[in-house]
């Protein structure tokens, strides 16, 4: 039940120039914890195999430039294997790290890759960067699969992970890999230090190093690294363990690290036991022979049955916990008619929605079908699945089934007649949605985002809230849908990521430059949302004077010349109350402040939008810079005049 930890070394060599370069290959194996001494020999510690193992190259390397302090670019070369004690179940994976000290004795030996303990995972004061190469699903770090890439700053929740793969380079296509095949694969990780930029590369040794990378993540690691720093391997056992091998290992710091000569690889241990293996199955399998030949037929037999039944699929761990009922793919192609043009609702960035109705049930259907060129395709997906799938609100959109079969990922949902919302606001003569309807979606849609925040048993940040993802029902009730960028947390807690999602002109400010999602982001794009529906127009019309480009200047400037209600849609041709119309066109002003700490919450929006608390007397002057200002680096949360943060603390104190 121990993990076997081998690294694979014949010699560690120094490059002349720099001491940041190396590179290792050749075999001498090290089981448990063991440490590399300053001569280059391995040792195990105490001499006795324990529940975890890390190795480490023998001599610290200075990372950061004692100049700017900025950490310098860095890129490393490893080749590995995982051998699993059982065919499908492996213990917690393995993973490279860069650690301020080689000896990790405050580690659990049974948990958290053999890098932390339960105090101390999480905390800054780690300093610990590690790529995870993961076997094991456990829900509390929000892992996505049981097979993924992750990575991860002094903690295990990854700040960028996706499922094992390697895009080609041939036709573009996701090809999937499994870490517990026992089969040898690259792993390239190279950081520029000046762009902040991260990228991580898995691919098979057979193959050229692919030029888009798996996980591409903005990240500035200044904080977490110390001058000095230790770079190694680091596993731990679980309730299944695995023998880890690296087999060849180059690090370079400041350059491109050496690339690795697959054709010097050394056989793996059961790689050489397989060899064997024909003699003995000559000797035992002829006694069999007629056995299996009978049991072959029964088996084709079954499999035909069943997949004339349905279609036969691999069920993942996520699905076991997360996934809601599962639809054959048989029933999607005939409810869709073969997917054909006939049946297609609209495409986006990640692929087709067709109408459909299901053959049994006969239930109205939309059918959300991954593009195949999505690069994020199995990331949103499984976002999906297991958001929506456990999401029960009358103002979101219900996600009645999925499917995966041969790398299809679909997604089922209830139909929404009436379409999404920007088609009955935008591009048209008159409007076919009067002020009542509009305000009845508005307060939908804040009243779903009160439950993703605040009432769900976790925190929902959607980010991606707009026209376009908001479905219209037989009745024109709003219903917030594509959770596709959804990302979740545990109330209390802050969602750790680097990387910018949503759609321009919906951005909060604070995001373009932090990359940090939070219920803030989320209130700032449901009031730009606001604006958009009030005034009958898109977050940037690119073909509007300078004046007029972002929607959210231009009603403020009409706020600013005393003639706010001149923004409102003029398509509203049956009128709209003025109270009405002023609270929401404010209100959306508010919810988009470009300083944060502006914003009300959602529950607080929707006690404005009910009637239940007064919106306070607002003065334009209160938004002190306008969002373009705010982009060109104008200001920070510091900027707003003491007599405007008055005023938004006045309006923000009420119902809290």
């Amino acid at each position: 039940m121990f993990p076997r930890f081998v690294l694979l070394l014949l010699f560690v060599k120094l490059a002349s120039s720099q001491l940041g370069n190396f590179a290792t290959n050749g075999l001498i194996s090290v089981e448990g914890t063991a440490e590399i001494t300053p001569d280059g020999s391995f040792r195990s510690i105490n001499g006795t195999v324990t529940e975890s193992g890390h190795v480490f190259y023998f001599a610290p390397l200075r990372f950061k430039n004692s100049t700017n302090g900025n950490v310098s670019s860095f890129s490393t070369n490893f080749i590995h294997a995982t051998h699993p004690q059982y065919a499908s179940y492996g213990g917690h994976g393995m993973a490279f790290v860069i650690s301020p000290s080689n000896k990790l004795s405050g580690s659990l030996p049974f948990e958290y890759f053999g890098l932390f303990n339960s105090n101390e995972i999480g905390l800054p004061s780690n300093h610990i960067f590690a790529i995870e190469l993961d076997t094991l699903l456990q829900p509390e770090f929000e892992d996505i699969d049981s097979n993924h890439v992750g990575i991860d700053i002094n903690g295990l929740k990854s700040i960028e992970s996706a499922p094992a793969a390697y895009f080609s380079d041939e036709n573009g296509g996701f090809n999937n890999m499994s870490l517990l095949s026992s089969d040898p694969m690259q792993i390239s990780i190279e950081y520029d230090g000046v762009a902040k930029q991260l990228n991580v590369t898995l691919f098979p040794i057979n193959k050229q190093k692919p030029r888009v990378p798996l996980l591409s993540s903005a990240i500035d690691l200044s904080s977490t690294f110390l001058d000095v720093m230790y770079v190694g391997f680091s596993s731990c056992t679980a309730a299944h363990a695995s023998s880890h091998y690296v087999l060849g290992w180059s690090f370079s710091i400041g350059g491109k690290a050496q690339a690795l000569d697959t054709s010097r690889l050394p056989a793996l241990p059961w790689k050489e036991k397989s060899k064997k293996m024909p003699k003995r199955l000559v000797t035992i399998g002829l006694p069999l022979i007629a056995t299996v030949c009978v049991l072959l037929g029964i088996s084709c037999t079954i499999f035909i049955l069943r997949k004339k039944l349905r279609s036969a699929q691999e069920v993942e761990d996520w699905e076991l916990e997360y996934g809601p009922h599962r639809i054959a793919y048989e029933d999607l192609t005939v409810a869709t008619g073969g997917f054909t043009d006939k049946q297609l609702l609209g495409s986006g960035g990640f692929g087709r929605v067709y109408r459909g109705i299901l053959p049994i049930t006969k239930a109205p259907v939309a059918v959300k079908r991954i593009s195949h060129e999505s690069h994020q395709g199995m990331k949103e997906f499984i976002a999906e699945v297991v958001t929506l799938g456990r999401l029960r609100h009358r103002n979101l959109v219900p996600l009645r089934g999925y499917c995966r079969y041969k790398g299809e990922l679909l997604l089922v949902y209830d139909l929404m007649p009436r379409g999404s919302l920007d088609k009955f606001i935008y591009d048209q003569p008159k409007s076919s949605l009067n002020w009542g309807q509009r305000l009845r979606i508005i307060k939908g849609v804040a009243s779903g985002l009160v439950y993703l925040h605040e009432e769900w048993e976790q925190v929902v940040l959607h980010r991606d809230i707009k026209a376009s993802n908001v479905l219209l029902d037989t009745e024109l009730q709003g219903r917030l849908g594509d959770f596709g960028l959804a990302r979740l947390h545990k109330h209390g807690t802050d969602l750790q990521t680097t990387r910018v999602a949503g759609t321009l002109g919906y951005l909060a400010p604070e995001l373009t430059r932090t990359g940090k999602a939070t219920t803030s982001t989320d209130v700032f794009a449901f009031g730009i949302f606001m604006l958009e529906v009030a005034c009958g127009r898109r977050p940037i019309e690119w073909r509007a004077p300078t004046q007029e480009l972002l929607l959210v200047d231009w009603v403020l400037d009409c706020w600013r010349k005393g003639v706010i209600l001149d923004s409102a849609d003029a398509k509203l041709v049956d009128g709209y109350p003025l109270e009405e119309m002023e609270l929401v066109l404010k209100l959306g002003l508010l919810c988009s402040h470009p300083l944060s700490k502006c914003r009300p919450s959602m529950r607080l929006v929707m006690q404005f939008l009910d009637g239940d608390v007064p919106l306070p007397k607002l003065s334009p002057d209160g938004f002190t810079l306008s969002v373009s200002e705010l982009e060109h680096g104008k200001g920070s949360d510091g900027d707003i005049k003491p007599e405007h943060s008055l005023i938004m603390e006045s309006a923000l104190s009420g119902g809290r």
